[in-house]
């Protein structure tokens, strides 16, 4: 039961914090659609995904106006394609694309998640058809997005899943270079990818999943960076229970949120996200949080420790206020969706090299980093196989959702538009990393994953 005074308080953060249910997200399985004809496969996905939907925007609508919680986003995941589409004769998924586009607009809701593809251990003929595919159909479509697993601690790294994924990055950035390359703002490559993540571009709705499900995700760095103010210089254990007891309020309101939406579209309730995902608004910002900590700017020397501190305790404070926390739960670093770290890039605070070392410790990786365009398929490559061996070793989720900018360069601004913000095209390591990624093949789990 969700007392008077939690009430109040959540008024409160919502009122001065920026509190806010970054997304309902319903996932669907689509295994029972399974179809040889393309035709017959995508009318019985649109019809599935028209149905279990129809009233997901209005149940999120009626949500805020009851309990005054803006609810940002509301999206769908779906079976990852290339096993959902993997008995249609064909030899390429991008009408399957334009389907999943026609059922998001058709209910309303912001994205869907599920153009994917898992490969950490090789590719079937679907996966290839899927992978090859995405640059078009992230270019013929505004709502679908895309994501590829291409490791996992347990199967190694499939490094030639990595190399082509050099390459569709590239092409895709391409085909949307008339709006900034944001085709690759759509896509994620990963490693160690959860079934249950609901927030966008990696979302799917894994085949461990229930048929029908709803995933909240909720985000609150803003009301993180007010509760540390009243703590200022105090020492590490009074910040580490101050963002324990911040982030175990932030996740009971996700909590209510989210049965209350399982009860109304009579859906089972899966998880709740309690991911700190910044947006590009002033004081709603992980490297403000850190300013706040102690640190001059982002990327600054203590910020690694700074984001572990963050990051583990925003895990530790949401565990005590549900039972079902999953997805990636933590604190996100995206560059062009903060505004702070979009000050500290171009104050020289932040590098590329600096933000891979936090992936160490944050919920995800690099995401939304914007890149010249004139980058190499090759040494894209080489950052996937840097942060899929991060997350390999460390057995934890990574992902990169890098953007090489078709005609812009270091220092250039690239504006990408809503919760996805704008962002200073950063420097990369200008030496060749060709003769180590074309070697193919795969590279082996680590000694640890052998747990049996």
């Amino acid at each position: 039961m969700i007392s008077l005074v939690e009430v109040q308080e959540t008024n409160k953060m919502i009122r001065e914090m920026n509190l806010d249910v970054r997304t309902i997200t319903m996932g669907i399985s689509l295994m029972d659609c399974a179809h040889a004809d393309m035709k017959i496969f995508n009318q019985k996905v649109y019809d599935k995904i028209t149905r279990c939907a129809e009233k997901l925007v209005k149940t999120g609508e009626d949500l805020e106006r009851q309990f005054g919680v803006p609810i940002v986003n509301k999206r769908i995941s779906v079976t990852p394609i290339s096993i959902a589409a993997g008995a249609v004769h064909t030899d390429t998924y991008v009408p399957v694309a334009q389907t999943l586009d026609k059922a998001a607009k058709e209910v309303g809701v912001n994205f869907i998640g599920g153009y994917s593809a898992l490969v950490q251990k090789g590719c079937t003929t679907g996966d290839r058809i899927l992978i090859d595919s995405i640059p078009e159909a992230l270019a013929v479509t505004e709502r679908v997005c895309s994501s590829v697993n291409v490791g996992s601690s347990r199967s190694g790294i499939n490094m030639d899943a990595v190399k082509l994924m050099g390459d569709i990055i590239l092409q895709t950035a391409e085909r949307t270079k008339d709006r900034d390359s944001i085709g690759c703002a759509k896509l994620v490559v990963f490693c160690n990818a959860v079934e249950d993540n609901p927030f966008m571009a990696g979302a799917f709705h894994g085949v461990g999943e229930r048929e029908c499900v709803i995933n909240v995700g909720v985000s609150g760095p803003g009301v993180i960076k007010r509760a540390l103010e009243e703590v200022k210089g105090q020492d590490f254990e009074t910040l580490c229970e101050t963002i324990k007891r911040t982030a175990f309020k932030v996740t009971r309101v996700g909590q209510l949120v989210a049965q209350e939406a399982s009860k109304r579209l009579n859906v089972p309730f899966g998880i709740i996200d309690l991911s700190l995902a910044p947006t590009p608004e002033i004081g709603d910002s992980i490297a403000e949080i850190f300013q706040v900590m102690g640190l001059e700017e982002a990327g600054a020397p203590g910020t690694t420790a700074a984001l572990a501190i963050l990051n583990d305790n925003v895990k530790k404070g949401g565990v005590m206020a549900s039972s079902y926390v999953g997805g990636l739960s933590g604190a996100f670093i995206p560059v062009s969706e903060d505004h702070g770290m979009i000050q500290a890039v171009q104050r020289g605070a932040l590098t590329l090299e600096k933000l891979e070392a936090m992936t160490c410790v944050c919920s995800v990786g690099l995401d939304m980093i914007a890149i010249p365009g004139s980058t190499s398929k090759e040494t894209l490559s080489g950052i996937i196989a840097d942060e899929a061996a991060i997350g390999m070793v460390n057995n934890k989720t990574t992902a990169i959702r890098v953007i090489p900018v078709i005609g812009k360069d270091v220092g250039e601004m690239v504006e990408f538009g809503g919760l996805l913000g704008y962002a200073p095209v950063m420097a990369v390591n200008p030496f060749n990393c060709a003769g180590f990624v074309n070697r193919g093949g795969r590279i082996p789990a680590p000694i640890h994953s052998f747990k049996n």
